[in-house]
């Protein structure tokens, strides 16, 4: 079934294609929720309130990109709302920033010691929203770099120089905490990038 005909059905409100749509996207909504937040029960939310939306909304779509980078759209605006939502609260919270500790084992995550993520994860956490979302969509969930330059909807040149400085940030942010010594950082060679 082509993006045109499962577009077509999702307007006539088919349960079929509702089943289709979510199980073609559900992954992925789900891992990119989880990268942000780094909380199983906030992605599992996330991915709940993206598929009401994309249901809910799917007239709006204007089919000038595919269906899957729509979803991913809204999926990193949700996501980011969710952790400016979260940072506002956070002076609830009394646990010091070292003391996060990721809760979920990521399929993709390429480090090689639980360690060595909680590290990557809170570095992460520090980069500006742009650059954590072209590392993520591109590093994480090895999406292309046009395919990431639509759901940022910004172009190529601009996704290929946030990549760069969320790159140098990620180095910088690592490199100066204590717990670097010996942590594989495989994501941030300067092989080849992906087209």
């Amino acid at each position: 079934m082509t993006d045109k005909e499962l577009i077509a059905l999702l307007i006539d409100k088919d349960s079929k294609a509702y089943r289709i749509c979510y199980d073609l996207n559900v992954a992925n909504v789900y891992h990119t929720a989880l990268l942000y937040l780094q909380n199983e029960a906030e992605a599992d939310e996330i991915t709940q309130d993206v598929f009401l939306k994309v249901f809910d909304k799917i007239e709006t779509f204007h089919q000038d990109s595919k269906l899957s980078t729509w979803i991913y759209r809204i999926t990193v605006n949700a996501s980011l709302n969710r952790l400016k939502k979260n940072k506002r609260w956070s002076f609830v919270r009394w646990k010091e920033e070292e003391d996060i500790q990721v809760d979920f084992d990521h399929p993709q995550l390429l480090a090689e010691k639980k360690e060595d993520a909680n590290l990557i994860f809170r570095a992460m956490q520090k980069l500006p929203d742009s650059q954590k979302t072209a590392f993520i969509l591109s590093f994480i969930e090895e999406m292309p770099r046009q395919e990431v330059a639509d759901v940022m909807e910004t172009s190529l040149k601009a996704v290929e120089s946030l990549l760069q400085r969320a790159k140098k940030n990620l180095r910088q942010f690592i490199n100066l905490s204590e717990e670097s010594e010996g942590i594989r950082l495989d994501i941030l060679s300067n092989k080849k990038d992906r087209e």
